[in-house]
């Protein structure tokens, strides 16, 4: 029996497969763009002959999917329309007054009005007070006449946002009713269901991103389940979601817009997975695939979550792992800006044509091809030898930019990779600095198919003292698919000052959010007794806009409250540099999380327990550190636990390259990790 895990990239699709006795076979396929699912069927057709299995020995089979975000970044979802209380149609369009470029007069406004435009988003008579009490009663002749002229009009997926909702959704869930009977083929998403939580504008995007997303998703898992089918794979798969907890596809596509960060969270649990094993436990992960880069943090073993996210410029409020993309990958292409200066990304030359060293049609210079000008790539062994590379065009494409420079083309080369690091090097910033992290208290931990390139020139810009490079860091966010728990997460809203709050209506909150987290957990067929919770409080002082949140202790006693309110003080402090301890504090959220932790992979390292250095040795190359010099080339299956490879040198293998610069030593760990420290 095998567990695979499968995750589709901007360049390639990843997959993995490990067996019961933790021997794990991996492989790479160009992405299908024009139909993931023929990139997943590649996938699967090549990795199962690698692992000695039949597919009807797959156990388990999870994937991270990028659906979601492409259907909203490519704008193509389903027809939407809105239903919201009589009044507040505009909601989506005046979004919340803000500006992302202060002094752009000619910019378009930031608010997504492309899920449903102003002719679908009607009002209905009905409204609630704060307290969730009826003031108008739900005109159910309005919603019957609506849903009837909507499915007319073509409209696939409904989303309902009225006021005050969160508090008391009776009148959402009688609008599902009267849709149900008029229009029983369209899709409904309820703000009380996607988003039970206060602040009408995220509240109503996330919802109408949900049913904009609803008819896409449940296409899409429908079709890897018949993909699947076809291949003699039995079972259901299980998706990723953005939190970096995975669930059933028939409960992911209940609520498809938790599938943003799917892929890029798959790559955070696998680079935890990892750095655990290798006793490290503060690390910021970077992974480095064709087109883009995410960056996350990871403290004490655990991801930083955030509460909510953004695609492009718009409000995402859904629980994710805290991840931050740029288009920085090894296909981003270098180009030349108005004023002449070097840029690179975030435009990329994706799967088709890909970089001009791919010898598919692509002529622009990209990250890649200045990694093979620099010497770093072997045009022989790329991808494990599945690929050959054309150094020739590479050079071309990158001499282009050196001209328009007036530099020689290694010079070039080495400005793209120049450029790119230091449009990394700001995101770990951003994410350590402006979080209260100190960088050079965390490892670096490379992952992607380019990650270990850029490692070591990264860690050494940051003044990180170490990189992590894992045994299989091109296809860990496929491996991370493997290592995630089941989980559910659920929130609600309920404001009080914590001096004054009636703990008696907090606990009962709590105990409705268990409720519905193990009647999820009830779904997934796992049993109740191994069902693990964990609560949280969103708090802030009397005054604020925005929370912070907090772990909590349920119940919650008279007795826990100072407690709660100074750990509130302690995270306040971290994060904005100051507490004011006198302030009143108050809840505005309660969260739960319910997880249920699947065995944990068992993996043998690959690298051997005996042998020599010169054993792994494949000869050397000139590569490019300030100047080309000769350079050790290794291979990394063949490396000793224990050997020590000083650079300069280069370590090849299947999935990936890495780049150990003058100065920098890599020691093969007890577990076949790859440790880089400078000397």
């Amino acid at each position: 029996m095998i567990q695979i895990g499968v995750d589709i990239g901007g360049t390639f699709t990843d997959i993995v497969a490990l067996d019961r006795d933790g021997r794990l076979a991996l492989a790479k396929v160009p992405s299908t763009p024009r139909d993931l699912l023929d990139g997943i069927g590649a996938a699967v057709t090549k990795v199962l002959p690698l692992a000695g299995a039949k597919p009807r020995d797959v156990e388990r089979f999870i994937h991270g999917t990028t659906v979601a975000t492409n259907a909203i970044l490519e704008q193509k979802g389903a027809v939407t329309a809105v239903l919201t209380t009589e009044g507040f149609e505009d909601v989506l369009e005046l979004g919340r007054m803000k500006r992302s470029r202060m002094y752009d007069l000619a910019m378009d406004p930031e608010v997504p009005t492309f899920l449903a435009p102003r002719r679908r988003r009607l009002g209905i008579r009905e409204r609630l007070d704060a307290k969730g009490r009826v003031l108008v009663p739900l005109d159910e002749t309005d919603v019957r006449r609506y849903a009837h002229a909507l499915r007319l009009q073509g409209v696939q997926a409904i989303a309902v946002c009225y006021l005050f909702s969160f508090v008391n959704p009776a009148h959402e869930r009688r609008t599902r009713e009267i849709i149900a009977e008029v229009a029983p083929e369209i899709s409904v998403s309820l703000s009380s269901d996607v988003d039970p939580t206060f602040r009408e504008y995220e509240r109503l995007c996330v919802t109408a991103f949900d049913a904009y997303l609803g008819p896409v998703v449940k296409r899409y898992l429908a079709g890897l389940a018949d993909t699947l089918a076809a291949l003699g794979v039995p079972g259901v798969p299980l998706i990723m979601r953005s939190r970096g907890g995975i669930v059933s596809a028939a409960l992911a596509a209940q609520q498809p817009v938790t599938l943003f960060l799917s892929g890029p969270a798959g790559g955070v649990i696998g680079a935890g997975f990892a750095a655990e094993r290798s006793g490290v436990r503060d690390f910021v992960s970077l992974d480095m695939g064709g087109t883009s880069n995410d960056v996350a943090v990871v403290r004490q073993g655990t991801p930083l979550l955030a509460s909510e996210g953004t695609i492009g410029p718009y409000p995402v409020r859904t629980p994710m792992v805290d991840v931050n993309t740029i288009g920085a990958g090894g296909g981003s292409i270098a180009w030349i800006d108005a004023a002449g200066g070097l840029r690179v990304g975030p435009r990329s030359a994706g799967a088709e044509p890909g970089p001009a060293c791919y010898g598919r049609g692509g002529d622009a210079a990209t990250v890649t091809d200045a990694s093979v000008v620099l010497g770093y790539l072997n045009p022989a062994r790329f991808a494990g030898g599945s690929m050959t590379l054309d150094p020739d065009a590479a050079e071309r494409a990158v001499a282009t930019i050196g001209q328009r420079l007036g530099v020689h083309t290694v010079t070039a080369a080495a400005g793209i990779h120049r450029v790119v690091n230091a449009r990394m090097a700001d995101q770990i910033r951003l994410m350590t600095i402006k979080r209260g992290y100190d960088p050079r208290q965390f490892s670096l931990v490379v992952l992607g198919g380019a990650g270990p390139v850029h490692g070591a020139a990264l860690a050494e810009e940051m003044g990180m003292a170490e990189v992590l490079v894992p045994e299989a860091p091109g296809v860990l966010a496929a491996f991370g698919l493997l290592a995630a728990a089941i989980e559910h997460h659920h929130a609600r809203t309920l404001q009080a000052r914590t001096d004054v709050a009636d703990l008696g209506e907090v606990n009962r909150c709590l105990a409705e959010l268990d409720r519905a987290g193990r009647a999820r957990m009830h779904e997934e067929g796992v049993p109740a007794s191994e069902v693990r919770v964990a609560y949280a409080a969103d708090m802030r002082y009397v005054g604020q806009a925005y929370e912070l949140e907090v772990p909590l202790a349920a119940p919650v006693t008279v007795e826990r409250v100072p407690e709660v309110v100074a750990a509130f003080h302690a995270v306040h402090e971290r994060v904005y540099g100051y507490a004011r301890t006198q302030q009143p504090v108050e809840f505005v959220n309660f969260r739960a999380v319910h997880t249920f932790q699947l065995p944990k992979p068992v993996v043998l390292p690959t690298a051997r327990a005996t042998g020599t250095l010169d054993g792994a040795r494949l000869g050397e190359r000139q590569a490019y550190f300030g100047a080309y010099v000769p350079t050790a080339i290794y291979e990394r299956a063949r490396l000793p636990l224990g050997a020590r490879v000083a650079g300069p040198a280069i370590v090849e293998q299947t999935d990936t390259t890495t780049v150990i610069p003058p100065g920098v030593t890599a020691h093969v760990d007890d577990v076949g990790n790859l440790r880089l420290r400078r000397d």
